[in-house]
């Protein structure tokens, strides 16, 4: 059995007062059940803080993004040795933001999903489509392509580990989401690309988010679907009520 993961990622949006006021309230409040894992994604300059909030809680801290080296003249970029070293779990990779303002390409993600690896790191890759692409029906050969890119090279016990998002890039911020059913079909054939590259007993153990709008309003109907196995949230995530209304949704 597949255990739910909610992840909320904040993206570039609290101060840090706001962030440990959120904290304290969510590391209070979150159920102690084994069926869910709470995961949150705040900023850079907010990691140290907050996995100290943590301790002793099972509320795990993840990046929203990192460099496939461990060090070098990268300005700006944070690595994956040192998100390991501030006691970071997880980390976002290859959100649609990334890709469409910085440059992201399937080729970093892949290094970057082998580097988050090699340093003890869970990557949440994400994929998806955008609008045009769907009205043209390429979503499944296009997210497909993603998946395949993202695992390139890995190990079977890596890939059972790896968190896969779909997400598709017309309902994030929009408003607009994908049917619970629409949202499963394309979950439903990223596991079956993952079964085409390792086997169906590997398949059956990665978690596949959705994400898009997700709100409490819909998280019941997403979660009920057959390969849906959590959520990776937005907007949604940025108030602890609504947060832990998501999890707790996560415990049926």
């Amino acid at each position: 059995m597949r255990k739910t993961v909610i992840a909320g990622n904040w993206k570039m949006n609290k101060v840090m007062s706001e962030a440990k006021g959120f904290m304290d309230e969510v590391v209070k409040k979150a159920p102690n059940s084994n069926k869910v894992e709470m995961i949150v994604c705040p900023p850079y300059p907010f990691l140290s803080t907050l996995i100290k909030q943590t301790e002793g809680s099972n509320v795990k801290v993840a990046a929203q993004n990192m460099h496939f080296e461990e060090n070098g003249a990268f300005t700006g970029e944070v690595s994956p040795l040192m998100l390991k070293d501030l006691g970071v779990t997880h980390v976002i990779l290859g959100h649609s933001e990334r890709r469409e303002y910085f440059a992201e390409t399937d080729e970093t993600v892949n290094k970057k999903t082998h580097a988050a690896f090699n340093h003890g790191l869970i990557p949440i890759v994400c994929v998806g489509e955008t609008l045009e692409q769907r009205e043209a029906n390429e979503t499944m050969n296009h997210v497909e392509g993603q998946v395949k890119e993202a695992l390139k090279g890995l190990s079977e016990q890596q890939i059972a580990e790896t968190i896969i998002a779909y997400e598709p890039i017309w309902a994030i911020g929009t408003g607009k989401t994908a049917s619970s059913e629409e949202a499963n079909e394309v979950c439903t054939h990223i596991r079956n690309v993952v079964k085409k590259v390792t086997s169906e007993e590997i398949a059956e153990k990665v978690i596949i988010q959705y994400g898009g709008s997700v709100k409490p309003a819909n998280i019941d109907e997403l979660l009920s679907q057959s390969d849906i196995d959590g959520a990776l949230v937005g907007g949604a995530s940025l108030e602890a009520d609504s947060f832990l209304q998501l999890v707790e949704a996560g415990t049926k």
